[in-house]
Protein backbone atom coordinates (compact mmCIF):
# COMPACT_ATOMS: atom_id res chain seq x y z
CA UNK A 1 0.00 0.00 0.00
CA UNK A 2 1.07 3.46 -0.68
CA UNK A 3 -1.41 5.76 0.45
CA UNK A 4 -3.72 5.63 2.62
CA UNK A 5 -6.38 7.93 3.47
CA UNK A 6 -8.29 7.88 6.88
CA UNK A 7 -10.84 10.07 8.24
CA UNK A 8 -9.75 13.41 6.08
CA UNK A 9 -11.70 16.72 6.74
CA UNK A 10 -11.29 20.26 5.54
CA UNK A 11 -12.96 23.41 5.76
CA UNK A 12 -12.91 27.14 5.59
CA UNK A 13 -14.42 29.33 7.68
CA UNK A 14 -17.34 30.14 5.24
CA UNK A 15 -18.21 26.21 4.50
CA UNK A 16 -16.49 22.36 4.84
CA UNK A 17 -15.18 21.28 1.74
CA UNK A 18 -14.50 17.32 2.65
CA UNK A 19 -16.01 15.50 5.05
CA UNK A 20 -14.39 11.66 6.13
CA UNK A 21 -12.69 10.45 3.31
CA UNK A 22 -11.38 7.63 3.59
CA UNK A 23 -9.12 5.02 0.96
CA UNK A 24 -6.13 3.82 0.03
CA UNK A 25 -4.42 3.37 -3.03
CA UNK A 26 -1.48 0.99 -4.05
CA UNK A 27 1.03 0.12 -6.84
CA UNK A 28 -0.15 0.15 -10.11
CA UNK A 29 -3.58 2.03 -9.20
CA UNK A 30 -4.91 4.81 -11.71
CA UNK A 31 -7.83 6.27 -9.50
CA UNK A 32 -10.19 8.78 -10.88
CA UNK A 33 -11.22 11.52 -8.83
CA UNK A 34 -14.69 12.85 -10.21
CA UNK A 35 -17.45 15.10 -9.10
CA UNK A 36 -18.97 18.21 -10.23
CA UNK A 37 -17.37 21.53 -9.95
CA UNK A 38 -16.87 22.64 -6.40
CA UNK A 39 -17.37 18.70 -5.16
CA UNK A 40 -13.96 18.89 -3.42
CA UNK A 41 -11.73 16.88 -6.14
CA UNK A 42 -8.49 19.90 -5.87
CA UNK A 43 -9.07 20.14 -2.21
CA UNK A 44 -8.45 17.05 -1.62
CA UNK A 45 -5.57 16.83 -3.60
CA UNK A 46 -4.32 19.79 -1.85
CA UNK A 47 -4.34 17.96 1.21
CA UNK A 48 -2.91 14.89 0.88
CA UNK A 49 0.05 16.85 -0.50
CA UNK A 50 -0.08 19.11 2.31
CA UNK A 51 -0.54 22.23 0.79
CA UNK A 52 -3.67 22.54 2.85
CA UNK A 53 -3.68 21.17 6.41
CA UNK A 54 -7.01 19.26 7.08
CA UNK A 55 -8.62 19.98 10.21
CA UNK A 56 -9.30 16.08 10.94
CA UNK A 57 -8.14 12.85 9.76
CA UNK A 58 -4.14 11.50 8.41
CA UNK A 59 -3.20 10.79 5.21
CA UNK A 60 -0.20 7.65 5.15
CA UNK A 61 2.41 8.07 2.47
CA UNK A 62 4.29 4.08 3.21
CA UNK A 63 2.74 4.12 6.69
CA UNK A 64 4.82 8.12 7.54
CA UNK A 65 2.26 10.31 8.95
CA UNK A 66 2.53 13.00 6.34
CA UNK A 67 2.46 16.11 8.29
CA UNK A 68 5.38 14.73 10.03
CA UNK A 69 7.55 14.66 6.76
CA UNK A 70 10.02 17.47 5.80
CA UNK A 71 9.02 19.33 3.01
CA UNK A 72 11.83 17.66 1.28
CA UNK A 73 11.11 14.12 2.24
CA UNK A 74 7.78 14.59 1.09
CA UNK A 75 8.24 16.24 -2.55
CA UNK A 76 10.49 12.58 -2.76
CA UNK A 77 7.36 10.65 -2.36
CA UNK A 78 4.43 12.53 -4.08
CA UNK A 79 4.58 14.28 -7.14
CA UNK A 80 2.00 17.23 -8.03
CA UNK A 81 0.89 18.66 -11.09
CA UNK A 82 -1.31 21.32 -10.36
CA UNK A 83 -4.59 22.88 -12.50
CA UNK A 84 -3.01 25.68 -13.27
CA UNK A 85 0.55 26.44 -14.78
CA UNK A 86 2.28 28.96 -16.90
CA UNK A 87 4.55 27.92 -19.18
CA UNK A 88 8.29 28.84 -17.99
CA UNK A 89 10.50 31.30 -19.92
CA UNK A 90 12.98 28.15 -19.45
CA UNK A 91 14.06 25.11 -21.53
CA UNK A 92 12.53 22.03 -20.79
CA UNK A 93 15.81 20.33 -19.59
CA UNK A 94 15.83 22.76 -17.03
CA UNK A 95 12.04 22.69 -15.98
CA UNK A 96 12.71 19.05 -15.75
CA UNK A 97 15.80 19.38 -14.02
CA UNK A 98 13.63 21.10 -11.34
CA UNK A 99 12.13 18.27 -10.30
CA UNK A 100 15.19 17.37 -8.69
CA UNK A 101 15.46 19.71 -6.41
CA UNK A 102 14.66 17.44 -3.39
CA UNK A 103 18.17 15.55 -3.88
CA UNK A 104 20.04 18.34 -4.69
CA UNK A 105 22.63 19.93 -1.94
CA UNK A 106 24.79 22.27 -3.79
CA UNK A 107 24.46 21.69 -7.66
CA UNK A 108 22.68 18.64 -10.04
CA UNK A 109 25.15 15.89 -10.23
CA UNK A 110 25.76 13.39 -12.92
CA UNK A 111 23.20 10.99 -11.88
CA UNK A 112 20.52 14.10 -11.35
CA UNK A 113 21.27 14.85 -15.46
CA UNK A 114 20.93 11.33 -16.12
CA UNK A 115 17.88 10.92 -14.37
CA UNK A 116 16.38 13.61 -16.64
CA UNK A 117 17.69 12.54 -19.69
CA UNK A 118 16.25 9.43 -19.00
CA UNK A 119 12.57 11.09 -18.26
CA UNK A 120 12.95 13.26 -21.24
CA UNK A 121 13.76 10.33 -23.52
CA UNK A 122 10.68 7.91 -22.27
CA UNK A 123 8.62 10.92 -22.89
CA UNK A 124 9.42 11.96 -25.69
CA UNK A 125 10.78 15.15 -25.22
CA UNK A 126 14.36 14.32 -25.75
CA UNK A 127 13.95 16.29 -29.10
CA UNK A 128 12.48 19.42 -27.13
CA UNK A 129 14.97 19.52 -24.60
CA UNK A 130 16.40 23.03 -25.25
CA UNK A 131 13.77 24.43 -26.45
CA UNK A 132 11.91 27.06 -24.15
CA UNK A 133 8.79 26.11 -22.38
CA UNK A 134 6.74 28.75 -23.41
CA UNK A 135 7.44 28.26 -27.05
CA UNK A 136 5.50 24.99 -26.85
CA UNK A 137 1.99 23.56 -27.17
CA UNK A 138 -0.46 22.92 -24.53
CA UNK A 139 -0.07 18.97 -24.66
CA UNK A 140 3.66 19.30 -24.88
CA UNK A 141 3.76 22.06 -21.69
CA UNK A 142 1.54 19.53 -19.95
CA UNK A 143 4.14 16.08 -20.67
CA UNK A 144 6.55 18.58 -19.45
CA UNK A 145 4.83 19.09 -15.97
CA UNK A 146 4.61 15.29 -15.48
CA UNK A 147 8.26 15.03 -16.39
CA UNK A 148 9.02 17.44 -13.65
CA UNK A 149 6.94 15.56 -11.27
CA UNK A 150 9.04 12.26 -12.61
CA UNK A 151 12.28 13.72 -12.24
CA UNK A 152 11.24 14.10 -7.90
CA UNK A 153 10.90 9.71 -8.39
CA UNK A 154 7.86 9.87 -6.54
CA UNK A 155 5.46 6.58 -5.31
CA UNK A 156 2.62 8.39 -5.68
CA UNK A 157 1.50 11.05 -8.75
CA UNK A 158 -1.03 13.52 -8.26
CA UNK A 159 -2.69 15.33 -11.02
CA UNK A 160 -5.41 17.95 -11.17
CA UNK A 161 -7.24 17.93 -14.05
CA UNK A 162 -4.33 17.26 -16.46
CA UNK A 163 -6.23 16.82 -19.84
CA UNK A 164 -9.18 19.94 -19.01
CA UNK A 165 -6.91 21.90 -21.68
CA UNK A 166 -6.15 19.64 -24.49
CA UNK A 167 -7.50 18.80 -27.34
CA UNK A 168 -8.78 15.36 -28.22
CA UNK A 169 -5.40 13.63 -29.01
CA UNK A 170 -3.32 15.19 -26.55
CA UNK A 171 -6.30 14.24 -24.20
CA UNK A 172 -5.70 10.46 -25.28
CA UNK A 173 -1.90 10.89 -24.96
CA UNK A 174 -1.67 12.16 -21.07
CA UNK A 175 -4.11 9.52 -20.18
CA UNK A 176 -1.98 6.98 -21.62
CA UNK A 177 0.88 8.13 -20.49
CA UNK A 178 -0.23 8.36 -16.97
CA UNK A 179 -1.89 4.71 -17.31
CA UNK A 180 1.44 3.43 -18.42
CA UNK A 181 3.44 5.07 -15.89
CA UNK A 182 1.49 3.82 -13.73
CA UNK A 183 1.70 -0.14 -14.66
CA UNK A 184 5.67 0.36 -16.02
CA UNK A 185 7.29 1.77 -13.52
CA UNK A 186 4.87 0.69 -10.29
CA UNK A 187 3.51 4.25 -9.11
CA UNK A 188 0.42 4.85 -8.37
CA UNK A 189 -1.56 8.35 -9.68
CA UNK A 190 -4.55 10.09 -7.90
CA UNK A 191 -5.91 12.24 -10.91
CA UNK A 192 -9.19 14.81 -10.81
CA UNK A 193 -10.96 14.67 -13.78
CA UNK A 194 -13.70 16.04 -15.40
CA UNK A 195 -14.59 13.64 -18.23
CA UNK A 196 -16.56 10.38 -17.37
CA UNK A 197 -15.81 8.88 -20.93
CA UNK A 198 -11.93 9.15 -20.28
CA UNK A 199 -11.56 8.06 -16.33
CA UNK A 200 -13.29 4.97 -17.42
CA UNK A 201 -11.71 4.08 -20.06
CA UNK A 202 -8.08 4.29 -18.42
CA UNK A 203 -8.20 3.95 -14.32
CA UNK A 204 -8.58 1.05 -12.60
CA UNK A 205 -10.37 2.77 -9.90
CA UNK A 206 -12.65 5.48 -9.19
CA UNK A 207 -14.05 8.07 -6.38
CA UNK A 208 -17.59 9.81 -7.42
CA UNK A 209 -17.67 12.89 -4.82
CA UNK A 210 -20.81 14.69 -4.00
CA UNK A 211 -21.05 17.46 -1.88
CA UNK A 212 -17.60 17.00 0.19
CA UNK A 213 -18.52 13.31 0.72
CA UNK A 214 -17.59 9.89 -0.81
CA UNK A 215 -20.82 9.12 -2.72
CA UNK A 216 -19.66 5.90 -4.37
CA UNK A 217 -15.70 4.22 -4.61
CA UNK A 218 -14.11 1.09 -6.00
CA UNK A 219 -13.85 -0.12 -9.87
CA UNK A 220 -15.56 0.14 -13.03
CA UNK A 221 -18.40 -1.86 -11.12
CA UNK A 222 -19.59 1.59 -9.27
CA UNK A 223 -19.60 3.25 -12.44
CA UNK A 224 -23.40 2.63 -13.04
CA UNK A 225 -26.11 5.00 -14.40
CA UNK A 226 -27.43 5.48 -10.99
CA UNK A 227 -24.50 6.23 -9.51
CA UNK A 228 -24.00 8.88 -12.35
CA UNK A 229 -27.12 10.55 -12.25
CA UNK A 230 -26.87 10.72 -8.49
CA UNK A 231 -23.50 12.91 -8.35
CA UNK A 232 -24.36 14.94 -11.57
CA UNK A 233 -28.09 14.61 -11.71
CA UNK A 234 -27.92 14.17 -15.66
CA UNK A 235 -29.64 10.74 -16.28
CA UNK A 236 -27.66 8.83 -18.60
CA UNK A 237 -26.70 5.40 -20.37
CA UNK A 238 -23.40 3.36 -20.64
CA UNK A 239 -22.45 1.70 -24.04
CA UNK A 240 -19.82 -0.29 -25.16
CA UNK A 241 -17.99 0.16 -28.21
CA UNK A 242 -15.68 -3.04 -28.17
CA UNK A 243 -13.93 -3.10 -24.86
CA UNK A 244 -14.65 1.01 -24.33
CA UNK A 245 -17.55 1.85 -22.04
CA UNK A 246 -18.70 4.83 -23.25
CA UNK A 247 -21.26 7.45 -21.20
CA UNK A 248 -24.33 8.78 -22.93
CA UNK A 249 -26.52 12.02 -21.45
CA UNK A 250 -29.84 10.49 -22.22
Amino acid sequence: MILKVDGLEFEYPSRPIIRDIRFTTSKGDFLAILGVNGAGKSTLLKCINRILKPQLGTVLIRGDNALALSRRELARRIGYVAQDHDGLRTTVFDAVLLGRKPYIRWEASSNDLEIVLDILKALELDDYALRYVDELSGGERQKVVIARALAQEPQLLLLDEPTSSLDLKNQLDVARLIKNLVEGQGLAAIVAMHDLNLAMRFANRFILLKDGEIFAAGGLEVMTPENIEGVYSVPVTIRRFGDVPVVIPA
